[in-house]
């Protein structure tokens, strides 16, 4: 029987939370991913962090070329939910200039 997607998204996240490795989740993204889709991922995460250190919309979006939809949505996310901020709070040192 074919498991549903929120099945599937469950056993990503568990799989993801399992290694702790920095070269086996690297090697695990870029069998996961494209390029591109890795170089997105990394580029919004970034944009979370110059918005959480206080940079202006037009700053990022200057510095990223991120749509303004996009960025609308990682800026949300900071202000209403939890995720970006604990990964933030925990990594700042990995975000510094």
């Amino acid at each position: 029987m074919a498991k549903n997607q929120a099945e599937l998204n469950k056993n990503l996240v568990k799989v993801l939370a399992k290694i702790t490795d920095e070269t086996q989740m690297c090697e695990f993204l870029r069998d996961l991913l494209t390029e591109k889709e890795m170089d997105n991922l990394a580029t919004r995460l970034n944009c979370a962090y110059l918005l959480y250190s206080g940079k202006t919309y037009s700053a990022v979006i200057e510095e990223t070329k991120l749509s303004s939809t996009t960025l609308s949505r990682i800026s949300r996310c900071l202000r209403q939910g939890t995720g970006y901020n604990a990964v933030l709070n925990i990594q700042k040192e990995t975000f510094k200039d």
